[in-house]
């Protein structure tokens, strides 16, 4: 077996990196796919986010492996040799890391918030991507119910000609209620809005075998 490796990175904090891969990984588990996460960033937010699904769910899947740096390239390649999917939550702020992180990749994900200053941010991630020859894609995540600023930031991001991808994810409560409950969206509200643009999503990056 050889996984689909997906590195989530983004050296501005706060973009909602590691909400985006609980969500991916807990909707491709729930889709019978087997997932793993290595958890390189020293916050550890993915890993304590595990820790409360099985105390709260009594649930395992999916995998969660907390790695150092300097471990992640030996980790993951181990990791793929047993899952379908790993995912790889690189740190913030950290040259090195984020570099193997991205080279350990098929492709980067970039969470972007709706702001330009926030799209002037992921300069250092896209140009670490296209150091390390990997397809990357900036997502649009938290993007507010209502005004301009998400198509503004999208017209900006095509102005440039930067790989903008097709699917939006909202600023939804639901999204940070499930992540409370121990659970992804797809589980915690399978039928929701948030569910379906998660799902869209990880359609785009790891389609449905037929």
């Amino acid at each position: 077996m050889t996984a689909k490796i997906i590195t989530i990175a983004q050296q501005k904090g706060g973009a909602g990196k590691t909400t985006l891969i609980v969500h991916l990984a807990t909707f491709w588990s729930g889709q019978g796919l087997s997932v793993a996460v290595a958890d390189i960033d020293p916050q550890g937010s993915v890993t304590q986010w595990a820790k409360l699904r099985s105390e709260k769910q009594g649930r395992a899947a999916p995998f969660v492996l907390p790695v150092t740096g300097w471990r992640t390239a030996g980790e993951v390649e181990r990791l793929a040799k047993t899952y379908d999917i790993v995912l790889i939550d690189s740190p913030p702020h950290a040259a090195t890391e984020a570099r193997i992180a991205v080279r350990a990749a098929h492709q980067v994900l970039i969470p972007l918030q709706p702001s330009v200053l926030d799209l002037w941010a992921t300069k250092a991630t896209l140009d670490l991507a296209a150091e390390e020859k990997r397809p990357a894609h900036l997502v649009l995540n938290r993007v507010p119910p209502r005004g301009k600023a998400a198509q503004e930031v999208a017209d900006e991001a095509q102005r440039q000609g930067l790989p903008l991808s097709a699917f939006r994810i909202g600023n939804r409560t639901a999204l940070a209620a499930s992540l409370a409950a121990g659970l992804g969206i797809s589980e915690f509200e399978p039928s929701g809005v948030a569910a379906q643009e998660i799902a869209a999503l990880a359609g785009s990056v790891y389609p449905a075998k037929t």
